[in-house]
């Protein structure tokens, strides 16, 4: 069992019972033993090799699917209207958002409230027409951002009408997970803080699932992504609950999948 869950980045329960002619109790009793020695970390439905958890600083992500990312912000700041109260998670999809928000001189009125210290600094030359709100928290170095104790305090007490998510996993069954569990805190107070929540993905991180839970598949209104992503994993998407989904060329216009 060990072998198998080594060699993939997420093994489901289900399947270690097929593969072993064992009981899903049986399964999970076995888990239970080899997160316990160190050797696996339990998700929820499943396991994944401990070796899964590492951690890339924000400078070294940003360069990686750049132009894929630069067009899913173009698509996020289109589900944007004046007066709104946007939630603008940390990441690096996110800060190119703020990056083209501050651009978008059309775009006045809005509060944005976000917990990344390199989204709020890209949003600075439009204050003019914006409200920015820093959440606070204990700074972490490798994204810039906010964390509890105290990151989390502010959004238990506003209400907003987007939220854009950043995660290292979209995944029907898993949902929406994330690789470091102080940022997946804070990014499921936004998600519980926002009318409308929309995940901002790109098509590598689809399939994956990391350590932190942020949401269910069907907490996510709208979903924007490559538009290599596989069609079957849209549609394990779509029937998981994800009401909408975007995909996008690199520097072009969004295809509606």
């Amino acid at each position: 069992m060990r072998a198998m869950i080594d060699a993939s980045p997420f093994v489901r329960v289900s399947d270690l019972s097929a593969h072993f002619g064992v009981s899903t109790v049986t399964v999970r009793a076995d888990l239970e033993v080899l997160e316990a020695e160190g050797a696996v970390t339990r998700i929820r439905g499943g396991a994944m090799p401990v070796r899964g958890l590492a951690e890339r600083a924000f400078e070294e992500a940003q360069v990686e699917a750049a132009a894929q990312k630069a067009s899913i912000a173009a698509a996020a700041v289109e589900q944007l209207q004046p007066g709104m109260t946007v939630l603008l998670d940390v990441g690096t999809t996110t800060a190119a958002i703020a990056q083209l928000l501050a651009q978008r001189d059309d775009l006045r009125d809005l509060t944005v409230i976000t917990s990344g210290l390199a989204t709020a600094l890209a949003l600075e030359g439009a204050l003019d027409r914006l409200d920015v709100i820093v959440t606070g928290g204990t700074l972490r170095r490798l994204q810039h951002s906010l964390v509890p104790p105290l990151a989390d305090a502010v959004l238990g007490r506003i209400h907003a009408d987007i939220a854009f998510i950043g995660c290292t996993g979209v995944d029907a069954r898993a949902g929406i997970t994330n690789i470091n569990l102080p940022e997946t805190e804070v990014k499921r107070a936004m998600v519980m803080a926002a009318s409308h929540v929309v995940v901002v993905a790109d098509s590598s991180k689809l399939g994956r699932v990391h350590v932190g839970r942020v949401a269910e598949a069907d907490a996510v209104d709208l979903l924007i992504t490559g538009d290599d992503a596989a069609s079957a994993t849209l549609a394990e998407l779509r029937e998981a609950g994800v009401r909408r989904i975007i995909g996008v060329r690199p520097a072009s216009t969004p295809r509606r999948t």
